[in-house]
Parts: C-alpha cells; sequence; structure tokens
C-alpha cells in the first residue's frame, strides 16, 4: 500500500465468535503496519487469557496490541469508557501511523467507538452490586418487572434474555430515579478519522464446527485450571460469561464436565447467532470470507484511496 494513500483510518474488522478474527487480524495488521485495538470486553482483563483469547506473547511480537490484559478482574469498565480511551488512544496512534486496526466481536464497544455512545450517568458500586446480588439470588424475572414499572418504554424494546443489557438499565433507573430510556439519543457522533468496517462471516455448519474446536482446544489449552485460580471471585462481573459460568458450576459441584464442556459449546453457538443479528443490521458493514484476504485488501484500498 502507496504511503500516506490512507490517512487516519480506523479499520474495524468485527465477526462472530470463532469466525477467525484473530489470525487474519494479525495479517492485515502486518500490510497495513498497524497497530490492533482489541473490542474484546473480556480480554480487557488480566488473569483470563484462555478463556478470553488474549494475544499471546508471539502474535504481541508480531503486532503491537492495546486495550488487552489492562484491567484487575473487579475494575469497573463500560462501553463509555472504552470509547473515550480509544478516542485518545487513536488520537496519540494518528501521529505517527495512520491506520489502526480495531478487531473484535463486542458489538456495544464497537459501536460506541464508531457511532458514540449516550452520556449514560456512572452506577455507584453499591447498587451494581446490589443488583448483581438479586440477579444471582433470584434470577432475571425480578429485575424485568421492575424495569416494566421503572421504564415501560425500554422494557418493550430490551432484549429481555439478555441479562446484562436488562440488569444495566435497571442499575441506571435506580442510580438515577428516571428511565433508562431517558437518557439515550441514538443520534450517532461525527468522527475526525475515516471508518472502514469489514465483516467476517462462514457458513452456519462451518462456524458451528470451528467454535466446538475452539472450546475443546480452550479446554486443551488449561481453561480449566483457569476458571479453578479465578472461582474465589466468581461474583465479579467480568467473569459473568461465557467458559466461567459452565465451569463455575462444575466446580461446585452441579454438573459434569462433559457436560459443563458442551454447555460452553452450546451457549458460544447461541451468542454467536445473536452477534450475527446485531451485525447484520449494521448497513455499514461489507461482509467477507475469512479466506478472502485479497479482497478484503482491495476493499480497503478502494474505501480509503
Amino acid at each position: 500500500m502507496k504511503k500516506n494513500v490512507i490517512e487516519n483510518t480506523l479499520i474495524v474488522l468485527t465477526g462472530p465468535t470463532g469466525v477467525g478474527k484473530t489470525e487474519l487480524s494479525l495479517r492485515l495488521a502486518e500490510r497495513l503496519n498497524a497497530p490492533v485495538i482489541s473490542a474484546d470486553s473480556r480480554q480487557f482483563y488480566k488473569d483470563i487469557p484462555i478463556g478470553s483469547s488474549a494475544p499471546t506473547g508471539s502474535q504481541r511480537q508480531r503486532v503491537q496490541h492495546y486495550m488487552t490484559g489492562m484491567l484487575e478482574l473487579a475494575d469497573y469498565y463500560s462501553a463509555a469508557c472504552f470509547e473515550a480511551d480509544v478516542l485518545a488512544l487513536l488520537e496519540r496512534l494518528y501521529r505517527t501511523a495512520p491506520v489502526a486496526l480495531m478487531t473484535g466481536g463486542s458489538m456495544m464497544y464497537v459501536d460506541a467507538v464508531c457511532k458514540g455512545i449516550d452520556d449514560i450517568p456512572t452506577v455507584t458500586s453499591a447498587i451494581r452490586d446490589a443488583v448483581c446480588r438479586e440477579y444471582e439470588r433470584d434470577g432475571l424475572a425480578p429485575l424485568l418487572d421492575e424495569l416494566k414499572a421503572s421504564d415501560p418504554v425500554h422494557y418493550n424494546t430490551v432484549d429481555k434474555r439478555n441479562y446484562k443489557r436488562v440488569i444495566h438499565a435497571v442499575e441506571i433507573c435506580r442510580q438515577t430515579g428516571s428511565p433508562y430510556s431517558a437518557f439515550r439519543t441514538n443520534n450517532p457522533r461525527k468522527r475526525p478519522f475515516r471508518i472502514v468496517k469489514i465483516g467476517l462471516t462462514r457458513s452456519r455448519e462451518e462456524l458451528c464446527e470451528r467454535i466446538n474446536r475452539r472450546v475443546e482446544q480452550m479446554m486443551a489449552d488449561g481453561l480449566l485450571e483457569e476458571a479453578r485460580r479465578v472461582y474465589p471471585f466468581r461474583h465479579l462481573n467480568a467473569l459473568n460469561t461465557i467458559g466461567y459460568k459452565e465451569l463455575f458450576a462444575y466446580l461446585d459441584g452441579n454438573r459434569t464436565l462433559d457436560f459443563a464442556v458442551e454447555k460452553i459449546k452450546r451457549n458460544s453457538r447461541v451468542y454467536a447467532r445473536k452477534q450475527m443479528t446485531w451485525l447484520k443490521a449494521d448497513k455499514e458493514i461489507t461482509w467477507f470470507s475469512p479466506e478472502s484476504e485479497t479482497d478484503i485488501m482491495e476493499h480497503i484500498r478502494n474505501s480509503c484511496g
């Protein structure tokens, strides 16, 4: 790629879990001479490199990585924090490198950087911990009832199976005494850089098989030992995620290890479908097979030339 053809550009490489973002992101970053910014919300945290598929030492040697392993498990972090941190990071990076590549499947975090996020008030740790305890004790149904009473507008649109979004909305309602929907404007913000969005996709059968193999590889790499090491902190939000929840249930004695592993595979496949539903709604994404590296590079050139 010719020098100075691309100026202040953010390449966004996204797609469902297991589709093959990591290796392609490394090759594209090398060809573009671009650093990689993680938009995987689990990779922000230290101590869970296997479960989060954090970049390895050899991968970090190939390409400079940012936004990985920067938080303790107990640290609070949000899409709004990510937006502010990445915008500040890009301002620094663009002084010496005209291109950055952001990759990950945490859709809300990708949108926060590309479109902006509403100014939602910060929730105190007391309220956050209280809601978390209630969810762990009583499940989601009582919190859904509370959201319906506090904010019927958001209740009618929220994904009622997505516990994180329901919990967050309830937290905001309690924190502010106002409906969560009152803080949402959904007005995209202009960014001082070009954005090129690339989505990776595979057939359903191929993706499911890749996810199954990926879970088996993570188990072989020591995911169970990693889960056992962080088990004392299982109440933290950073660990309330696929892979750890299922293994914590095994460590509790509530299921066999084989059942837990199969549950990880199933929940990962379900999550991949949810990711695709979200991403398909974004008409700015151009879709490619992960094997179409030449076509992807040509698309980048055409988009930025």
